[in-house]
């Protein structure tokens, strides 16, 4: 009795399985035959094989792309370690490190002599000796950078704009940068001048504009090298793309102008602010010096001095933090 059940029992469930098998089979097969014929008719189908090779040349030029912008951000991240080196060579000078050192040690001693024989104090001297040697120099370098960064940005539009021009005109890219190499204004000129100086001795274009970062480090600049680097790797529209980018340039540059006008007010109360207990403490001095000398002739008044004069720092400190922005 129990064999008759079992057997009954795998009967039932081997006509089950097979009924199952007999309706999901068509769906399956129908599925594979369909797969087998797309690929039949892409395979016979000229278009769809040209559509098939557009679609893989594109997919090759994406990766070529990610490629060199994985490239470009590695050489980016080494690019912002400034040196004093780069300094140098960022503001425009001609210098190297020994006759760096060598300016520092002369400024630092004038000035330290200077402010020695103006106030007979060797404290002040020794102060005017310090900021003289460490502060001016840097603070000259800080300057001077920041002058040819600016003429640099002013002048930028106006090469890529020439560059433009001359590509669609039929002048090939070397031609046009050896143009802005020989009629911009400086510090363009020179800058594109090293340019095509590295291209004669056989560097690639795109490392050669690459190195034009390094020396000028700014945003536009490194704008300006990704889109030649790209173009000289995978192609592409190089008048349009350098046309738009000139126009962000421009758009840059009037939305600095904006920012600047509309917090020169903030600018003007932060400085106020900031020159007021200088400017009182100077009259007090004027007028009642026995009175205000308690701040640096005490020990209580010289710890309330340099408490003051911390505060001032940090309040001039978030001031500027607070009206200068990043675009």
């Amino acid at each position: 009795m129990e064999m008759s059940q079992l057997a009954i029992g795998a009967l039932a469930a081997l006509a089950v399985g097979g009924v199952a098998y007999a309706l999901a089979y068509p769906l399956l097969s129908s599925g594979a035959r369909g797969e087998q014929r797309q690929k039949a008719l892409i395979g016979s189908n000229p278009r769809n094989s040209a559509a098939r090779q557009a679609a893989t040349s594109q997919a090759n030029r994406r990766d070529k792309i990610a490629t060199s912008l994985k490239e470009l951000e590695t050489r980016q991240r080494e690019i912002s370690k400034l040196t004093l080196e780069k300094r140098i060579s960022q503001a425009g000078l001609d210098w190297d490190k020994r006759k760096f050192f060598v300016i520092s040690a002369v400024m630092g001693l004038v000035t330290g002599v200077l402010a020695f024989v103006g106030t007979g104090n060797p404290m002040v001297g020794g102060l005017g000796l310090f900021v003289g040697t460490l502060g001016l120099p840097r603070f000259m370098l800080s300057y001077l950078r920041k002058k040819r960064i600016a003429k640099f940005l002013n002048e930028l539009p106006n090469a890529m704009d020439v560059i433009v021009r001359g590509i669609r005109s039929g002048l090939p890219l070397n031609d046009c940068l050896r143009m802005i190499a020989s009629e911009a204004v400086e510090p363009l000129r020179s800058e594109f001048r090293t340019v095509m100086e590295a291209t004669t001795i056989g560097v690639p274009i795109g490392e050669a504009i690459m190195k034009l970062y390094e020396r000028v480090p700014v945003p536009e600049a490194n704008f300006f090298a990704i889109v030649i680097n790209i173009q000289q790797k995978s192609g592409g529209n190089l008048s349009e793309v350098l046309g738009n980018l000139s126009k962000v340039i421009r758009d840059r540059k009037r939305m600095k102008g904006k920012i600047s006008a509309m917090s020169m007010e903030a600018k003007a109360s932060a400085a106020i602010i900031g020159s007021l207990p200088i400017v009182v403490g100077v009259l007090v001095y004027g007028t009642s010096p026995k009175y205000i000398e308690l701040l640096w002739t005490t020990l209580h008044g010289k710890i309330w001095l340099g408490i003051a004069a911390g505060m001032m720092i940090l309040g001039t400190l978030v001031m500027r933090k607070m009206i200068n922005f990043d675009i």
